[in-house]
């Protein structure tokens, strides 16, 4: 997420809108973010009923009730035109995105 707030004007530049989504609540998406010094774009929560819209990304980890890390490109179209899902621990590798808004241009 961190990442993503030093990036914000260049994904900016890209005609593109950046949203955070966890599967914990409002309070904890509040007080995480501040924990990072503050996130300026939305973190939303989809914490009820828990993990609702991971799953439908096929993102959310049911043996432990947490979402992996995963990255998702829609077109303005409403398409997907990239998905990543890996282990929460792996931090992804910004240019790839740029690569994929690049091409969407």
């Amino acid at each position: 997420m961190p990442s993503y707030e030093s990036e914000l004007r260049r994904f900016e530049g890209y005609d593109t809108q950046v949203l955070g989504i966890s599967v914990d609540s409002v309070p904890c998406n509040a007080a995480w973010a501040k924990s990072l010094g503050g996130i300026s774009y939305d973190l939303l929560s989809d914490f009820e009923p828990k993990g609702e819209i991971a799953r439908s990304f096929g993102a959310y980890r049911a043996d432990a009730g947490i979402s992996e890390r995963a990255l998702f490109v829609v077109d303005k179209q409403g398409r997907i035109v990239y998905k990543d899902i890996h282990e929460i621990s792996h931090k992804p590798d910004n240019e790839i995105v740029f690569d994929v808004l690049s091409s969407l241009k």
